[in-house]
C-alpha cells in the first residue's frame, strides 16, 4: 500500500523549505510569510538558527518583489520567528 504524501503544516498552514528559505502559508491565499535563516550556529552536530528574517508578503505575481513586502522583522531564533509569523499571517488573512 502506497503512503500518502502529507505536507508539513503549522497551525493549519503549509510549510515549505528550500535551503535557507521557509515559506509559511499557501500561494492560493492573499498573503504568505517568507522566513530566511540569515545566520546559524553549531549545537553539537546540528545547525541552529540564531538570526531569522520574517516577511509578510502579498502573493500577487504582478507586483515587483520589493512591493510585495507588507511587514518585516528579524528574530534571534526560529521559534520566535514562527511565533510572529503565525500571528501576522492569521491577522492578515482575517483582514485585520
Amino acid at each position: 500500500m502506497a503512503a500518502k504524501h502529507v505536507p508539513l503544516t503549522y497551525k493549519g498552514h503549509p510549510l515549505r523549505r528550500k535551503d535557507s528559505l521557509i515559506y509559511y502559508g499557501s500561494m492560493a491565499e492573499k498573503y504568505i510569510i517568507m522566513l530566511q535563516v540569515l545566520d546559524s550556529k553549531k549545537n553539537k552536530d546540528m545547525d541552529v538558527a540564531n538570526k531569522v528574517s520574517v516577511q509578510l508578503q502579498l502573493t500577487d505575481p504582478d507586483l515587483k518583489s520589493r512591493d510585495r513586502v507588507v511587514k518585516k522583522t528579524e528574530k534571534d531564533s526560529l521559534y520566535a520567528a514562527m511565533d510572529v509569523a503565525s500571528v501576522w499571517l492569521e491577522r492578515a488573512l482575517a483582514g485585520k
